[in-house]
């Protein structure tokens, strides 16, 4: 099963045959087929769904309530993070950009834009914003395949330790589509931040879209314990 998939048979996000068929395609019996699927289910290969059947799983990032950068969330998945830079730039700071970052109007800040991927393929558009005087050296820094978060902590010994975060749908506009190889009007994920360091000080300005087949966001939710509520 493993060679089928390596070899590009089964690709990635592709639907498995019927259990009859496929136990045939690999001369095993079907209780000895449910074994190997289960096994190479716990290794992240494969994904099942009760009503449509089991796929090969596509390279994709599942974000949980826990703050990591792209490339650590790659690595704990066993992925290979890749960053390409599109273009950078140091500019004043819009109104918006001020207020968000708590920053004097036209301070200086600079922009990046990358590419991200994961074994290669493109799976977000990554846009950040940082002032330049929380962030010194960060206009000379190399971004290309690397972490930012990483970065700031090697040149300008700031750290990030809280992401003000917000998710919602959109459709990808042309340009985005193109950097991630989807038609246009297509649907994205795009999380927007506020990334702050140990003294609650605002660093980062952070859109990013993702193909709505490579991410995931997952939470684990609590309920407020109210002793005078009855039901």
């Amino acid at each position: 099963m493993l060679e089928l998939i390596e070899s590009g048979v089964f690709p990635p996000g592709g639907k498995l045959p019927g259990e009859r068929e496929l136990a045939g395609q690999v001369s095993v019996s079907r209780a000895v087929l449910r074994e190997a699927l289960a096994a190479l289910q716990h290794e992240g290969r494969l994904q099942s769904s009760p009503w449509r059947g089991w796929f090969v799983t596509s390279p994709h990032m599942a974000e949980r309530v826990a703050l990591q950068s792209f490339t650590q969330m790659a690595r704990a998945r066993n992925l290979i993070p890749g960053a390409h830079v599109v273009w950078r730039t140091t500019r004043p700071a819009s109104l918006e950009e001020s207020a968000a970052l708590a920053i004097a109007p036209a301070s200086p800040v600079h922009e990046v834009h990358r590419v991200r991927t994961l074994d290669g393929v493109p799976t977000c558009y990554d846009t950040s914003v940082l002032p330049t005087r929380r962030a010194p050296g960060i206009e000379d820094a190399e971004l290309e395949n690397a972490s930012l978060y990483q970065t700031l902590e090697s040149t300008a010994q700031v750290r990030i330790v809280r992401s003000d975060y917000t998710v919602r749908a959109e459709a990808a506009t042309e340009q985005v589509a193109g950097h991630l190889d989807i038609e246009p009007g297509s649907p994205v994920l795009v999380g927007e931040e506020i990334a702050s360091d140990m003294s609650g000080t605002p660093i980062v300005l952070g859109r990013v879209t993702y193909r709505h087949d490579a991410y995931e966001f997952q939470a684990t939710l609590y309920r407020a314990y109210d002793a005078g509520a009855t039901a």
